[in-house]
Order: structure tokens, then C-alpha cells, then sequence
């Protein structure tokens, strides 16, 4: 793979999003970004996938974090579930 130089600084008046679209054309924003693949996201894609979940019902906070614990804990119990945790084979 070839080596690129690094790109040249933003202008100093540059909008955020100038900014941000320097940075991801960093080798290091680039590596930074790709840890995105890896980490917490891909949890809330399954969740999304799986139980079809793709808004709160409820409102407030603390409602909501209510509401989210259950949609964690039935997708905790599905792949429980699915991996047949708890079956005793004897």
C-alpha cells in the first residue's frame, strides 16, 4: 500500500464539518474511526435487527431508561436462548 502524505491543514476559519472531514482523512482519524467497527455499535445494530426495536414509546428519562433495560434484558434472554444456556444434558 502506498504511503500518502498527511493532507494540509484546514483553513484557520474553517467550518466544524471542514474540520471533521480533515481529521478523517488523517492516518490517525482513520484509525480512530475504524475502531467504531468494533466496538459498542455493532450490539445496538443486532438489537435493532433482532427485536425490531427502533424507538422509545415512553418519555422521560427515567422511562426510557426503563425501557431500554427491558429491550437489553429480552435480547440478553434470546441469545441466552439461542445458545441453549441452562439445558442439562444428562
Amino acid at each position: 500500500m502506498e504511503k500518502r502524505p498527511e493532507p494540509a491543514a484546514p483553513p484557520a476559519g474553517a467550518s466544524v464539518a471542514e474540520v471533521m472531514s480533515h481529521r478523517l482523512k488523517t492516518s490517525a482519524g482513520k484509525a480512530l474511526y475504524g475502531l467504531r467497527q468494533q466496538t459498542v455499535e455493532p450490539g445496538f445494530g443486532l438489537i435493532k435487527s433482532a427485536t425490531s426495536f427502533r424507538l422509545f414509546l415512553l418519555r422521560g428519562t427515567a422511562k426510557v431508561s426503563a425501557e431500554w433495560t427491558l429491550v437489553c434484558l429480552a435480547d440478553n434472554l434470546r441469545r441466552l436462548h439461542t445458545l441453549g444456556a441452562g439445558l442439562k444434558t444428562a
